[in-house]
């Protein structure tokens, strides 16, 4: 009895060191097929419109008095604001930012005190979704300077135009990064005898706006990059 006993414990610890060895066996054949990996880039790019535009339109005046200087200013602002309007912006596109007074007597000597003491710089900001009608206004903003607004030297280049709907296109982008990372990959898979198998990391990279060339900021180019590393097989 007590040898049967025996002989069943030897074989149930046998079959056991053989199912281990089959196990340890397939884990190490498992591994070394996981190992080996390929990690690739996929890159999306889109060019976009503007759908924001940004326009401070900035002038400077001089004035014998601070009563008089005040008149000037009114009616630059009075020139700018139907000028906008004549384009059809409304009162609630564009702020007036408190004016910039100096006195141009100070710190200067009697004999080289300009006529005009006073001096001030003022900017109407125009903030609109209207890309095209502001592009157009700016054009068209040499009318001011004919109307006796002096606009300052650099009134056409500081306009801002910004695309804010990356929410609108991310998904779209990404699968689009992530599809051409798939053909990079399958491309390398190709190359090597090995197909590509599942995804074993993915990382987003981060989404850039860009102007697409100095001479058209209002187009813009996002971009993404999406980092994924695959596993290969035979």
């Amino acid at each position: 009895m007590a040898r049967n006993q025996t002989w069943a414990a030897a074989t149930i610890l046998a079959l056991g060191l053989v199912v281990s060895c089959w196990m340890i066996s397939a884990a190490i054949r498992d591994f070394s097929v996981r190992d080996r990996l390929v990690e690739v880039k996929g890159l999306a790019e889109r060019e976009v419109n503007a759908d924001l535009a940004i326009w401070p339109i900035t002038y400077s005046l001089a004035a014998t008095s601070l009563d008089q200087l005040r008149q000037h200013l009114d009616r630059a602002d009075e020139s700018i604001v139907a000028f906008l309007k004549l384009n059809g912006f409304s009162d609630d596109e564009f702020t007036r930012a408190p004016p910039r007074v100096t006195d141009r007597w100070l710190n200067s000597y009697e004999n080289q005190r300009p006529a005009e003491r006073y001096s001030a710089e003022r900017t109407l900001t125009l903030r609109s979704p209207r890309v095209a009608a502001t592009r157009q206004a700016m054009a068209q903003a040499t009318e001011l300077i004919s109307q006796g607004v002096p606009l300052t030297p650099n009134w056409g280049s500081g306009a801002d135009f910004l695309f804010t709907g990356l929410e609108r296109v991310k998904p779209e982008m990404i699968a689009l990064a992530t599809a051409d990372a798939r053909r990079a990959a399958n491309q390398f898979a190709e190359d090597s005898g090995s197909a590509v198998g599942a995804i074993r990391t993915a990382r987003q990279g981060y989404f850039t706006i860009t102007q697409r060339d100095p001479s058209s900021p209002h187009i813009k180019l996002v971009r993404v990059v999406t980092t994924i590393e695959y596993f290969l097989s035979d």
